[in-house]
């Protein structure tokens, strides 16, 4: 037997290779302190985790749910939206539930797009973008993201031959791996050239909810005419440390989101009906269980930061997200650093080029270990003397 064409255009999952790595150290016994994870190291919080089980306990759940979801939980993103970022959602038109934004971030070029379209990703950026270009068979142009324009794509560059073509653009803030953050300004800017040039916004909210230093992230559909042209996508994974629960939802344009959901007609008979409603529960409850875990993120980030300071290592604090964007030193490239810091001081992180080709020259650590760790760690790198 033989895999389709469409397997064998998949690029190699960046992290599986990562993780290979850093599994193949710790098998040989070596004391790693992995930095260069995406899971969220604390538990779900209590009262979610109640819920789920308040629901699994009701022989209700036990049965298929709606194809499209519970509307208690396209109620309950409604209502989130409405009170998080003064937005109106019609939770039966503009709210899709999603198996984690994952899927649906694969799926939209498969609902939207045909094979030979142009679609714009960002480079640096997560690199299961990828995966639905390849799926779907479509296009595929990145355009950069620069630390002199604080990671902000800058519209004017793109080419013209290009704004004309492309049919779908993705966009990510707060952003995985750089941590930078956009205002309402950027995107309003972001809703005129996607009209001006007939193109469909997907905005990736993975980390909406982790903004530092007193300023809360901005929903895309925040900006005026948002709706009219795209969709956002928001996982409970970062929120509520849910990532392995596999629950999110997409919200916008009805023509988009129905889209999506048709499309998931024909692959699931939607999620667990329980685990739905302990989303529903996570989204409605009291948010103070949010407030905690990004505060604990702030600190862990004051701290990384403070320490790398300590060390010499001149090195910019994130805005949002829970990871962060680091210089590599004179002499290596991103690839070779990690290597490096893996092999000499038993400390994981990603490679910047796993992003695209500019995140070389940088390197990502996820704030997802205990301040001491994250100390113990930059003290390590610090023996080697390279700053």
């Amino acid at each position: 037997m033989e895999y389709s064409e469409r397997l064998k255009q998949l690029t190699v999952q960046f992290f599986a290779t990562l993780v290979e790595k850093v599994n193949k150290a710790i098998a040989e016994g070596r004391d790693i302190i992995n930095l260069g994870q995406g899971n969220p190291d604390q538990p779900t919080p209590a009262h979610i985790i109640k819920a789920l089980q308040t629901a699994a306990e009701d022989a209700n759940t036990h049965q298929y749910s709606p194809f499209r979801g519970l509307p208690e939980l396209k109620n309950a993103a409604a209502e989130f939206y409405k009170k998080q970022y003064g937005v109106e959602v019609d939770p039966s038109a503009e709210v899709a539930v999603l198996f984690g934004t994952k899927a649906g971030l694969v799926e939209l070029p498969l609902c939207l797009l045909n094979e030979g379209d142009l679609m714009l990703l960002p480079d640096p950026g997560y690199p299961d973008y990828l995966s639905g270009a390849a799926l779907a068979n479509v296009k595929c142009q990145t355009f950069p993201l620069k630390a002199q324009n604080h990671f902000l794509p800058d519209y004017s560059a793109i080419p013209a031959e290009q704004a004309k073509a492309a049919k779908l653009m993705y966009l990510n803030y707060p952003n995985n791996p750089t941590g930078a953050t956009a205002d309402r300004t950027f995107f309003e800017e972001t809703v005129a050239f996607a009209k001006e040039h007939h193109i469909t916004i997907l905005h990736d909210f993975a980390y909406g909810a982790i903004g530092f230093d007193g300023k809360k992230p901005v929903s895309f559909l925040e900006a005026e005419g948002a709706k009219e042209i795209g969709v956002e996508l928001y996982t409970l994974s970062k929120t509520y440390n849910m990532a392995g629960w596999r629950v999110g939802f997409a919200v916008g344009n009805p023509v988009i989101i129905e889209s999506l959901n048709l499309i998931q007609d024909h692959l699931y008979v939607s999620l667990f009906p329980a685990v739905q409603k302990a989303a529903a529960a996570a989204l409605t409850g009291d948010q103070q269980c949010v407030e905690e875990i990004v505060s604990r993120y702030e600190q862990r980030r004051n701290t990384f930061i403070r320490a790398c300071h300590e060390i010499g290592w001149r090195v910019k604090a994130p805005s949002g997200s829970f990871f962060a964007w680091l210089p590599v030193p004179e002499g290596f490239t991103s690839e070779v650093f990690a290597d490096f810091l893996l092999e000499k001081a038993d400390v994981a992180v990603a490679p910047g080029n796993g992003f695209g080709e500019y995140g070389e020259g940088y390197v990502r650590v996820g704030l997802l270990v205990d301040e001491a760790l994250l100390i113990e760690a930059v003290n390590r790198i610090g023996k080697l003397n390279l700053f």
